[in-house]
């Protein structure tokens, strides 16, 4: 079988498995759980072995067309580099311990069936944007993508959380898509094709006519998807949904498609330095801010969330420094250690069996309960925080040593300025990754809450799929060295500055962190009452509310240790800086009004005028109606009248006419 055909059955094996479950769902519910991972499963080993003979060389090439457009033509064609390869095998392992995982997770959920087809399906677009080599069949996996999320955040819509959550990240992925679109159709216009290769072409020739224009419409659409500031305000609230669709989205699809769309045109963003700039800048935000954001959120769910907008913005960086390979490779790595914690979160949240207790300042006795998620949680959070030598280190490292070239104008491909402001930003986010990823391995397996009812020992393929995923935590960032052929040739090395820069803030970071947690944990030496066993038949779906069990604010933790280390900051990074209540002001409520304004217009002038010619109409009937008496002598007398009427009046007219 030649290589194209097996990157054809990539995608295609998903999205067979997906229709083929939603069609067997309830007529043959014992088909579901096969038709979810064995598809999956396949298109993983496929793109395996296309990753194997495309080896980081010669990118395979191939299309067709199916039908002529009459102008701009549109091409069904792969297109696989290193790049694509790579990125390729990650979706397909993620998706497929995502897959295996979800079994076990929501193993009593009447929505399984659904649930399993759209992970397939969603798992299908995202390979399909990997693969393809047109921008247009890129855009329907793009789009695809963004209504699967729309229904698998608000997987639990009896609750309002999930359905807002759903509604909120469409809506704001949308607001960048209609952009993206547009500057999609603007590159297409001055390259004259779709395809990818032959717009590389056209930026290698000088052929854009407009790249500034073009490159900012692009990177609209990459901030929706990639959640980067100022778009990124969906995803904290996508954790309405079911933990291991969290893991899905942040490890290997949505929001890995901006960033790899960017990675992939990156000559079409480079032509223009104010592009370049614009992107340094707004991952520069994204990662200072969504650090500080973590260190104030109380829910482990929303923590990783916000840790997820900061590594993007970390991925987002290198691009802007011009460093497509730095940027891919912390997107591997990332999507290992992040599915990890996602589903370790997960396995924790089953375990207690409410939902109450993603908040860390109620939990409690969980490392000796729930000692696999505790081992490999711990590996993904040093991961995270980039101690050498689990993967993190290496990937960000990578990221790091790009800004500094650029800083230095070792490489101009970009601006020096956006290389400072990568540089700098990215060791500030190191120290303060490091302290949100040890506060929250403290207040999760060591805090004081109130212990949760145990739910007894958790499903294998849960546990298995975390030992699964703890290996390319650990070890693959020993692969930097191994992985040049596959990123463009250029060396992912760490080098001593940024090493010893990264690591030793990294290290204050979490000495601090401790140290103010251990001083908080003394002073305060409470314990929070009980929770109490609230019996709920989605209790492990994770549909109980914590006010239902009127539990403590979070808020009033004395022993949080990011309230001392934030002070005054606290509030507002709990709240997300507030761009939510921003975004109420300069949107919302300005739409609102106009909507408001149009209905009464509507209302009291269309209207009006429809119900006046309306009554028009309604009384000339009836004075037509009152005219037909049906009496012959009336009728009569009437054409009577009217005929002496009529003479008067031409009388008249003749008299006039003679007199003139």
């Amino acid at each position: 079988m030649t290589t194209t055909t097996l990157a054809v059955l990539v995608p295609l094996l998903p999205f067979l498995g997906s229709v083929a479950g939603l069609l067997l769902g309830r007529t043959a519910p014992g088909f579901v759980r096969p038709l979810a991972v064995l598809p999956t499963l396949a298109a993983a080993v496929l793109a395996v072995l296309v990753a194997v003979r495309q080896g980081g060389g010669k990118a395979i090439d191939a299309s067709t067309q199916l039908t002529p457009t009459g102008s701009v033509p549109i091409d069904l064609s792969l297109y696989i580099d290193g790049f694509a390869a790579l990125v390729a095998v990650l979706v397909g392992v993620v998706a497929t311990c995502v897959q295996i995982y979800s079994t076990g997770y929501l193993r009593d959920d009447p929505r399984y069936p659904s649930y399993a087809a759209l992970v397939s399906l969603f798992t299908s677009a995202m390979l399909l944007v990997v693969y393809s080599g047109d921008l247009m069949v890129l855009l329907v996996g793009w789009e695809i993508m963004g209504i699967c999320s729309y229904f698998l955040v608000g997987h639990y819509w009896e609750t309002p959380e999930a359905r807002a959550a759903s509604l909120k990240a469409f809506l704001v992925t949308k607001l960048g898509d209609v952009p993206f679109l547009i500057g999609l159709f603007a590159l297409a216009t001055d390259a004259g094709t779709f395809r990818i290769t032959g717009v590389l072409d056209t930026v290698e020739k000088g052929g854009l006519d407009h790249p500034t224009l073009i490159a900012l419409l692009l990177l609209a659409g990459v901030a929706g998807k990639s959640a980067q500031f100022p778009l990124h305000t969906w995803l904290p609230d996508a954790m309405a949904g079911p933990t291991p669709v969290s893991a899905l989205i942040h490890a290997a699809t949505m929001v890995a498609a901006g960033i790899y769309f960017t990675a992939r045109l990156l000559p079409v963003f480079a032509e223009s330095a104010a592009a370049m700039t614009v992107l340094a800048v707004m991952a520069a935000i994204t990662m200072v801010g969504s650090a500080l954001a973590a260190l104030a959120q109380d829910d482990i769910k929303r923590v990783l969330a916000y840790s997820t907008i900061g590594q993007l913005g970390y991925m987002a960086g290198a691009l802007a420094v011009g460093d497509r390979g730095a940027a891919v490779f912390h997107l591997l790595s990332h999507a290992a250690f992040k599915a990890l914690l996602f589903l370790a979160a997960g396995t924790v949240i089953h375990a207690a069996g409410t939902n109450s207790l993603t908040a860390m300042s109620r939990m409690s006795g969980l490392a000796k309960r729930v000692p696999d998620a505790y081992w490999t949680m711990t590996v993904a959070l040093l991961a995270l925080a980039a101690i050498p030598p689990f993967a993190g280190f290496f990937s960000k490292e990578a990221v790091l040593v790009a800004a500094e070239h650029t800083a230095l104008g070792d490489r101009t491909v970009a601006p020096a300025g956006a290389g400072w402001t990568v540089l700098v930003a990215g060791l500030l986010t190191a120290l303060l990754t490091a302290a949100y990823a040890l506060r929250l391995w403290l207040r999760t397996f060591r805090g004081r809450g109130a212990e949760a009812p145990d739910h007894g020992r958790q499903p294998i393929a849960m546990t298995t799929v975390l030992w699964v995923l703890a290996i390319p935590s650990l070890g693959f960032g020993l692969t930097v060295t191994s992985l040049d052929d596959w990123f463009d040739g250029h060396a992912l090395t760490p080098t001593v500055t940024t090493a010893v820069l990264g690591t030793g803030l990294a290290a204050a970071g979490a000495v601090i962190t401790y140290a103010v947690w251990r001083t908080l944990a003394a002073r305060t030496g409470t314990v929070q009452p009980p929770v109490p066993h609230v019996a709920h038949p989605d209790a492990d779906a994770g549909l109980v509310e914590a006010e239902a069990l009127h539990l403590p604010h979070p808020a009033e933790d004395p022993a949080d240790p990011g309230r001392a280390l934030l002070g005054p900051l606290h509030a507002p990074a709990a709240d997300g800086f507030h761009l939510d209540a921003v975004y109420r002001a300069a949107f919302v409520r300005p739409v609102l009004a106009a909507a408001s304004l149009v209905r009464f217009l509507d209302r009291e002038v269309v209207d009006t005028y429809v119900r006046a010619a309306g009554n028009s109409a309604q009384g000339l009937g009836w004075l037509v109606r009152r005219a037909q008496t049906g009496n012959i002598q009336t009728y009569l007398s009437a054409v009577l009248a009217g005929s002496v009427v009529l003479v008067i009046a031409a009388v008249a007219l003749a008299n006039a006419v003679a007199g003139a």
